[in-house]
């Protein structure tokens, strides 16, 4: 079964992943080698990742959140080791589970 914060990153990735990743995965100033971008987001916010999927370009997407969730990053890192944060923001709020009905 499927947690709470698991479904809201699911929709995230999904979001994610639909949209321009490549272009996020380019070298800019909001990226660095994975260690240091999760050090980075700990140090600076106190956050952990708390979902990680795999993107279709090969990419691995992380949310990342505070245990408050006052703050939440999303980064991608690349087969290179490359990882660009892709979004931040504040106010992680998870979603209760939507429960389907499974059609037989």
């Amino acid at each position: 079964m499927l947690g709470t914060k698991s479904l809201f990153a699911g929709l995230v990735l999904s979001v994610v992943a639909g949209s321009s990743i490549a272009e996020a995965a380019q070298p800019n100033h909001s990226c660095t080698d994975r260690t240091s971008a999760l050090t980075h987001l700990a140090k600076k916010y106190s956050e952990a990742p708390v979902a990680i999927g795999l993107a279709s370009n090969g990419g691995v997407v992380e949310v990342l959140t505070d245990s408050a969730g006052s703050t939440w990053s999303i980064i991608i890192t690349m087969p290179d080791g490359m990882a660009c944060i892709v979004a931040s923001g504040e106010h992680w709020e998870p979603l209760q589970p939507i429960r389907t009905v499974s059609r037989i």
